[in-house]
């Protein structure tokens, strides 16, 4: 046998092209990366005075707790840490757990997907309650304005807008938010000088004393939390900006966030008194003749921060199914940016959630009971998966220990103060939560199964027989390159289904059988390949080792890599037929699908069962392997062929 190995693009192609700070680096991260973060001021102080009374010492502990938030959670958490446990310079939570998962530890994927499930659900409420906060801000002007029609317009324009890519409009996508985070800081900056005493709120006694002191103040915790939220994209999105840039920005950006809500903290110590009931803390700091402007700013905003949660969403999906973690679908890539991908099926279920939400809550108030609870829960897995990490950097265990246990601490009593929101509406973040994770274990559970009973031959004793069909030219020919796709890991074995499929059916005669497998690296962006001529010029097996944020694109590929053997003459792949050879004709090439039956499914335990109906079920809902692997309509077959057999000792029959 011999072997070539090959990449498909140059190593400089997936090298990041955003290593050094830049100026439009660092615009470019102010437009993707803090969306979410950048437009929490809308609601997050808001929604702790809905209900409660305007005291002194809930608004300075209100304000503390945000800056140490801020501080603790965002800052030290994501941008110290999380941020050097990157994979190749892509970040989130499947990243993480992509660079963990050749560890010994059994069920490390449980974390990543539960966290993943929270963070696509979040996805679901975030957009809603972001332009619902801002569209609202005209109720200040028309008090009688039902904002329910224009939140849903602006909703259903965003997703309708996705299939065409966002490589133009993302161009403004930095200013818009340098903008609206000048913004922040000069709204709260004339606050503070008319009162410096909130100030005050710098100290984490303030923070303490409310939360331990007032009555049910603890409990405040689940709308203060709503100020980190966007802290998991700001990680999910390293590997769009680099790491460099999100240091070098989010200086800025926390400066400008922090003036903002010492700003609200100022105006509330001058209005202390009753609850805010349904005004809108934020719009209330602005005078009137600016308030028509920055509501137009801030909706732009809320734009922004939507179209990077879609986006990330878009990514998150594709990085499961790369991983094995959703069922197969359709995906597009519109433009040519670097990791822009449209996902149709998700989108629109995006779209349809998102529109639930706005019709079911009405108000973004409202919205808040639901928001929070789920990011909470990535946040949690996140932190998991960071002590695994810090492991593998051999950091000293008493470390770990004291930096885990304090943001179990914090996270555990956000999650705790979030449960409250529970019947108000936080149920519906796990109920999307738990429906997106059953389809993932269900996913995970089906192929787990089925992958044990598939059952694997050796290929060394069917190669004579292979090389005698392959030259029987009593047997009519059925391709001449016959490719089939085989999950065997070991080039020394290949699936009973493609023997079966070659000799055991009406038998294949081909000139050359191709073995196609696909292995899917912990690396984001590896191309490469291996080649191995098992017969010379008759059977060759071909192995991809493709990055979990590359497209598969296996047509594509796998006609660059014959034409390449062509090239090296170590594959012919001209027409064997005598009239067409004289005209250097190419062969046709075929491939064929195996559609893995298994008969007998009652015979399995009850549970397997029904993950395989589920499994079944989903493998019908997505796209099939010839879309997913982008093959033509004119080169595959899909052929069924049985996955297991077992045996029927109580069938048995004797003979009279």
């Amino acid at each position: 046998m011999s072997t070539a190995v090959s990449p498909i693009v140059s190593p400089s192609a997936t090298t990041s092209v955003h290593e050094r700070v830049t100026a439009a680096g660092l615009l470019v991260a102010l437009g993707i990366v803090y969306g979410d973060i950048g437009t929490s001021p809308l609601y997050t102080v808001r929604g702790v005075f809905v209900h409660q009374p305007v005291t002194e010492a809930v608004v300075l502990g209100t304000i503390s707790c945000v800056i140490w938030t801020l501080t603790l959670l965002t800052t030290v958490k994501y941008v110290l840490i999380a941020l050097r446990a990157d994979n190749h310079g892509e970040g989130g939570i499947l990243a993480l757990y992509a660079r963990l998962r050749q560890l010994p530890v059994r069920r490390l994927y449980l974390p990543a997907i539960v966290g993943a499930a929270a963070l696509l659900a979040d996805g679901i409420i975030t957009p809603p309650i972001s332009v619902a906060s801002a569209i609202e801000g005209l109720r200040i002007l028309k008090p009688d304005l039902n904002t329910v029609p224009i939140v849903v317009a602006i909703l259903v324009a965003l997703f309708a807008f996705q299939q065409f890519g966002t490589q133009i409009i993302g161009k403004l996508f930095g200013p818009v938010m340098a903008l609206f985070f000048s913004m922040l800081a000069v709204l709260g900056v004339v606050h503070l000088v008319q009162e410096p005493s909130i100030l005050r709120a710098f100290s984490p006694h303030y923070a303490l004393a409310m939360i331990t002191q007032v009555p049910g103040a603890f409990w405040l915790l689940g709308s203060i939390f709503l100020c980190s939220t966007g802290a998991e994209a700001l990680y999910a999105d390293m590997g769009h900006v680099g790491r460099r840039n999100i240091y070098g920005s989010w200086t800025f950006v926390k400066t400008c966030l922090i003036l903002n809500y010492l700003g609200q903290g100022a105006w509330l110590l001058r209005h202390l008194g009753p609850p805010l009931g349904v005004q809108n803390l934020f719009f209330l700091l602005l005078p009137q003749w600016a308030l028509l402007p920055a509501i137009g700013l801030c909706t732009l905003a809320t734009i922004i921060a939507s179209q990077a949660l879609i986006s990330g969403s878009f990514t998150l999906v594709i990085e499961a199914l790369r991983l094995h973690f959703w069922p197969k679908v359709r995906v597009q890539y519109p433009t040519e940016l670097r990791g822009q991908a449209y996902v149709p099926s998700l989108n629109w279920l995006l779209c349809a959630g998102c529109v639930g939400v706005v019709l079911y809550f009405r108000e973004s108030g409202r919205m808040e009971a639901a928001f929070g609870l789920a990011v909470t829960v990535t946040m949690l897995m996140t932190t998991v998966l960071l002590a695994y990490y810090l492991r593998l950097r051999r950091t000293a265990v008493g470390w770990i220990v004291a930096l885990i246990g304090t943001y179990f601490v914090i996270e555990g009593s956000f999650l705790i103060a979030n449960l409250a929101k529970f019947t108000h509406g936080g149920w519906l973040s796990v109920l999307l939560a738990a429906v997106l994770l059953l389809v993932m274990l269900s996913w995970i559970a089906g192929q787990r199964i089925r992958n044990e009973l598939t059952e694997f031959t050796g290929l060394a004793e069917w190669v004579p027989l292979l090389r005698q069909l392959s030259n029987d030219h009593s047997v009519p020919k059925y391709a001449t390159h016959l490719v089939y796709l085989t999950k065997s890991e070991n080039p020394d074995l290949v699936e009973n289904g493609v023997i079966h499929s070659i000799f055991k059916k009406r038998p294949k005669r081909a000139d050359v059988y191709y073995l196609v497998h696909v292995t899917t690296t912990d690396e984001p962006y590896t191309r490469r390949y291996h080649v191995t001529h098992v017969l010379p010029n008759e059977l060759v097996r071909i192995d991809f080792y493709l990055g979990f944020r590359v497209d598969h694109a296996l047509n594509y590929m796998f006609r660059q890599v014959v034409t390449e053997l062509v090239q090296r003459r170590e594959v012919d792949i001209t027409s064997r037929f005598e009239s067409l050879r004289g005209q250097d004709v190419t062969g046709d090439f075929q491939f064929i699908i195996l559609n893995k039956t298994l008969p007998y499914q009652y015979l399995l335990r009850g549970w397997q069962r029904m993950a395989l109906r589920l499994h079944g079920w989903l493998k019908r809902l997505g796209a099939s392997e010839t879309e997913s692997f982008g093959l033509d309509n004119s080169t595959f077959t899909v052929e069924n062929v049985p996955l297991h057999m077992p045996p029927r000792p109580e069938l048995h029959l004797t003979r009279d």
